[in-house]
């Protein structure tokens, strides 16, 4: 059944990674480009690794909204749902995303499988916090928190504050 599941969730997010550049807007891209990242983040944790799929699934969802909600303050196509053209230069990029995958595909072949050293730890996720983040955890905090509020005063600045009837 899992793998079953897996395999759904596989052909979801590819069928979300084609339609990114199918659809017509940006709006429908964003969200398109959200259901392929949940369904890798869920075929993650299909897999076991808890913290990762949640973190993705997490991050990207939060990412997609502000992108979404970006798009609506900023573009000339208010919410996006003008047709556009979601590729430049197609053949170029065709024949680079080709040969990239024929180079990946045959490192996958060719190279040998890596061997595992030592035992895992027994908490997979503070190893894996100490190793991604280390003594920076701090500075990282604060830069979250600052990115945070430069997403609010974003949003504040970009509101229209005359309101009718106010004399402003």
């Amino acid at each position: 059944m899992r793998d079953v599941a897996f395999w759904v969730l596989a052909v979801v997010a590819v069928a979300g990674g084609v339609a990114v550049f199918r659809v017509g807007s940006m709006a429908r891209a964003t969200f398109a480009l959200l259901g392929s990242l949940v369904a890798v983040g869920l075929a993650l944790l299909l897999l076991g690794l808890e913290y990762l799929g949640y973190v993705i699934i997490l991050m990207m969802v939060m990412e997609m909204l502000v992108m979404a909600v970006f798009m609506v303050m900023y573009m000339m196509n208010p919410a996006g749902l003008m047709p556009m053209r979601m590729t430049h230069n197609a053949r170029w990029a065709a024949s680079v995303a080709g040969a990239v995958f024929v180079l990946l595909a045959t490192g996958t072949f060719l190279l040998p499988e890596p061997v595992r050293h030592g035992r895992p730890p027994a908490d997979p996720t503070r190893a894996l916090g100490l190793a991604i983040m280390g003594p920076k955890m701090l500075v990282m905090m604060i830069i979250g928190v600052a990115i945070l509020a430069t997403m609010v005063s974003s949003v504040v600045l970009s509101v229209n504050r005359r309101h009718p009837g106010r004399g402003c």
